[in-house]
């Protein structure tokens, strides 16, 4: 935005006052004006949104606080800069409306001269503070995209070990949070599973089976059937993976990805009867993103290619999934992915191996 093009909206019952305003600054701005309250209301909320109001205080039905208080608390018009317009001056009235959240106040009989230049000044601060939220937006993301890479980096690490992997981190995220979004969608999991919720879990699914680095070459990379004693070490990783996050929190503190993250490596092969591993833990005992991330590992493993197996169809894993729903699966993550099978499906052939 740039000064010269801003659009301000004028406020004030009196039929005076929006004259003299629209003639001092026409000129500079782009106009629009409101007679009361609820009239200034809609045009802040409307297509084009002002880049500054000048608000009279003294209406009738709603006065210019309380339309002040009503554009602060919507999110599509907090950030307009607000100036005061009054007759009044009492610096109590001053206070409350600088604690509304207004950025100047100015008293009537106006000043032209004065007005333009408070006026210039607080779209420049506004233009400024736009500019340095976008950046910081934008060097927030980066470090998001950062740390995401590192995260994976950490995943494939562990995977790389395992030769016959291919894309499965990359699918099983994307897995994962379809399965998240579903859920989200419920009366159950509505409120559990909010948008940072979901992508804690997405970005903590490619560390799931990062324990796989505490297990031995011979067994991790064995082209044959593993012993007994070989399977048992190899079900270790979701131990070792534990510890590990365990190690990173010490050091880096407890954070709501560090602790989903142990969560899914240390929880993501227990079963919904209590037939899995490594404690046995049934039901709800499990955390919900090891659930998701159970299924959506299962799912993978089904379709995928493997030294020692040809992949399943999809519609033939749907089917084998669904049977162990109530029993390897949490009934209601088995029901979300009966109804997202086919995006299931078309993340499984984008992102083949």
């Amino acid at each position: 935005m740039e000064t010269e093009h801003a659009t301000l909206l004028i406020v004030d019952d009196e039929p005076f006052y929006l004259e003299m305003l629209t003639e001092l600054l026409s000129g500079d701005y782009r106009l629009l004006v409101a007679r009361n309250g609820e009239q200034a209301l809609r045009r802040a909320r409307g297509q084009n949104r002002p880049n500054l109001i000048l608000l009279d205080i003294s209406m009738p039905e709603m006065d210019g606080f309380e339309v002040c208080r009503k554009l602060k608390n919507d999110t599509l018009t907090r950030q307009i800069p607000v100036i005061f317009l009054t007759a009044r001056n009492d610096v109590h009235d001053e206070i409350k409306g600088l604690e509304l959240g207004a950025v100047d106040y100015v008293s009537k009989p106006i000043n032209g001269p004065l007005l333009k230049r408070r006026v210039a000044t607080h779209l420049s601060l506004a233009e400024r503070q736009l500019a340095l939220e976008q950046l910081v937006q934008e060097r927030t993301r980066e470090l998001q995209q950062t740390k995401d890479a590192l995260v994976f980096s950490m995943g494939a690490m562990a995977e790389m070990r395992d030769r016959e992997t291919g894309n499965h981190l990359l699918r099983t995220e994307h897995y994962v949070r379809i399965l998240a979004q579903a859920l989200a969608e419920t009366q159950e999991y509505g409120a559990v599973l909010n948008e940072a919720t979901i992508d804690v879990i997405r970005r903590a699914a490619p560390l799931h089976d990062i324990g796989k680095i505490g297990v031995p070459d011979r067994i991790l990379q064995k082209e044959g059937p593993l012993t007994e004693d070989e399977w048992a070490e190899m079900r270790n990783h979701v131990v070792y993976g534990e510890r590990l996050l365990d190690e990173a929190a010490g050091y880096l503190g407890e954070t709501q990805f560090i602790h989903t993250a142990r969560d899914i490596a240390g929880n993501h092969h227990e079963k919904w009867d209590g037939s899995g591993y490594p404690r046995g833990k049934k039901g709800e005992e499990i955390p919900l993103s090891a659930r998701l991330m159970a299924l959506a590992d299962v799912y993978d493993a089904l379709t995928s290619r493997r030294c020692y197996k040809e992949p399943v169809a999809h519609e033939k894993a749907v089917g084998m999934i669904l049977d162990a729903s109530g029993s390897h699966f949490d009934p209601r993550v088995a029901d979300a992915f009966k109804g997202k099978q086919e995006q299931f499906l078309e993340i499984m052939n984008t992102h083949g191996d």
